[in-house]
């Protein structure tokens, strides 16, 4: 199983997208400052996530989702 996941930062409330298959860890490493792209944005919230079978469905979900990034399509999304 693959997660997408969303988190938001509390610092500069903006958004980060990812996939993983172990989200737990994954989110302790963001908010340790482990994950180059988001060490400097910590905390981290996560605001969602979505299942997928296979990593190539969750890295198509995530790339569809960071091509969305800031329309309001995404805002839709992140507010279900």
């Amino acid at each position: 199983m693959y997660i997408v996941y969303i988190l938001k930062s509390l610092k500069d409330l903006k958004y980060y997208i990812g996939q993983t298959d172990n989200l737990e860890e994954r989110v302790k490493k963001h908010n340790k400052g482990q994950v180059n792209s988001t060490k400097s944005r910590v905390p981290l919230v996560l605001v969602r996530t979505e299942a997928y079978e296979t990593r190539s469905d969750a890295r198509k979900r995530e790339n569809y989702l960071k091509s969305l990034k800031g329309g309001n399509e995404f805002k839709k999304i992140i507010n279900q």
